[in-house]
């Protein structure tokens, strides 16, 4: 059901309900299962190895990781629950009234890195945060396609909007947005990939866009639909368990095309290439890599999003007219890739 934006005469109230740790962890790793299972049935030959591990400050996880199988050569799906009192910078320079509070966070992370470079790389993470009066959710999930086909990213967009849109209909053009503004390499003015959503310190309070690029795209946008009525917690919950579960069905039938797609030494070099674009963002940009060293959190599991294989090339430059050149003009570019149909067939 769409949410109304106008006005309600009773408030709702946006403070967590006294199981609220317990019940979005318990998410957290029910997602994590079911996103394993579904991609051990996809890929037909690779399973997944689990590592549980413990914090000394607090809290712990399990790793789970898929290496050398007929579909994916690497990929890794995590689940994380930590607490404790010191609070890592990157939080404080958001959010400092959290300071003197201990914190508890939980989420679900995941990177894949398929075999064949016409099937896309897709990274999903959704995460829960609180600190004292402090509390939000936060995640997305992305697109990273090698070779540009625009049902591919058609189809991830109408899926994750047509998941957004029964929560209320402007969470995914401000989260499309803030995903094209967050997963973009400055150094390499280029976006990272053909995106997806991203959101952050949703707390039911104030506009949706909450990051930090005031006068960005999302930020315009977000300042043109005007601050909601305040949320409460359970609906920011379910909107994430929504978006969480809407990853198999956005990414699997894309999987699926691709991966008898036959390709040669030209295709691998070049995913070989455009991987180490990953490295760049996730070793530089990526806040969940931040946090997770900032709170000494498990390394082997902070870095599984790397690529097993990967390569550098000084002053590379596509061919003109060729699929890779495709990429960079218009599919690293952001589109609105959610209104895109296919050309029609009548001559």
């Amino acid at each position: 059901m769409t949410m109304s934006s106008t006005p309600t005469s009773t408030p709702v109230k946006t403070t967590p309900p006294t199981d609220s740790q317990a019940r979005v962890s318990q998410f957290m790793k029910q997602l994590q299962d079911e996103i394993c299972q579904a991609l051990e049935q996809l890929d037909g030959q690779g399973t997944f190895r689990e590592d549980s591990w413990t914090r000394e400050e607090g809290g712990g996880g399990r790793s789970r990781v898929i290496r050398e199988g007929s579909v994916f050569e690497q990929g890794g799906v995590n689940f994380s629950e930590v607490w404790g009192t010191q609070l890592p910078p990157s939080i404080l320079k958001q959010r400092p009234e959290a300071q003197g509070h201990g914190f508890y966070a939980t989420g679900t992370s995941m990177v894949l890195h398929p075999r064949n470079p016409y099937v896309p790389t897709v990274h999903l993470n959704y995460r829960y945060f609180e600190a004292g009066p402090v509390w939000w959710f936060g995640g997305g999930a992305d697109l990273t396609p090698y070779y540009p086909f625009a049902e591919d990213a058609a189809h991830f967009h109408k899926t994750l909007k047509a998941t957004c849109d029964q929560h209320h209909p402007e969470y995914y053009p401000v989260f499309k947005r803030w995903c094209d503004e967050y997963f973009y390499l400055k150094h390499r003015q280029e976006t990272r990939g053909v995106g997806g959503i991203f959101l952050d310190y949703q707390d039911g309070d104030g506009p949706i866009y909450r990051g930090p690029d005031s006068a960005g795209p999302a930020a315009s946008y977000s300042q043109q639909v005007g601050v909601l009525p305040a949320r409460s917690w359970e609906e920011l919950f379910a909107l994430v368990q929504a978006c969480g579960r809407s990853f198999i069905p956005s990414y699997v039938p894309i999987v699926q095309r691709r991966q008898g797609m036959e390709y040669g030494d030209r295709q691998r070099q070049f995913q070989l290439y455009r991987r180490g674009r990953y490295v760049e963002f996730n070793l530089v940009y990526d806040r969940g890599t931040i946090f997770g060293l900032q709170t000494n959190g498990r390394t082997e599991s902070i870095l599984m999003s790397l690529p097993p294989l990967v390569r550098w090339e000084y002053g590379y430059q596509p061919e003109p007219q060729s699929p890779e050149s495709e990429l960079y003009e218009t599919f690293l570019k952001p589109q609105d890739w959610a209104d895109w149909s296919p050309p029609s067939s009548a001559g």
